[in-house]
């Protein structure tokens, strides 16, 4: 199956209401990276054994661990949870940029360091949205 294969499949096996605004998001996040990296992630370990919730990822980047050691990984990630949807800005060193930054003015949503979690898209600013992952693409683009 290939990874857009994959991502359909996840988007369609979540609840109706969840599945169009997982559905909007991802059409979303493709117009503002157009022709990115996609990436599937099914939140299941070595072992098949599942230790997080499925993600989409947008674009590239290689994190650099404090140890030294590296790993490819996407820059924009898309999951949704029992209590809504995240989104996920990867490798923004300053933790408190995004809920500085952002937070305020995005909407009803929790804000931390590299993930943004909302209840329903009608909570949340797309502008401000759209400003964030830019940003997130922006300061992992030399990476």
């Amino acid at each position: 199956m290939s990874t857009e294969e994959q991502i359909q499949a996840y988007i369609n096996s979540q609840p109706q209401a969840k599945r169009a605004e997982l559905g909007e998001l991802h059409n979303f996040i493709l117009g503002i990276l157009p022709g990115c990296l996609l990436w599937f992630l099914d939140g299941k370990n070595e072992e098949g054994k599942v230790i997080t919730n499925p993600n989409i990822g947008y674009g590239f980047y290689t994190m650099k661990y404090t140890n030294g050691t590296t790993r490819d990984f996407y820059q924009i990630g898309l999951s949704g949870n029992t209590t809504g949807i995240s989104v996920y800005i990867m490798g923004i060193e300053d933790r408190k940029y995004l809920p500085d930054t952002y937070g305020k003015t995005l909407g009803k949503a929790s804000v931390t360091g590299y993930c943004i979690k909302f209840k329903k898209l009608s909570d949340i600013n797309l502008d401000v949205l759209a400003d964030a992952i830019r940003y997130g693409v922006k300061a992992t683009a030399t990476s």
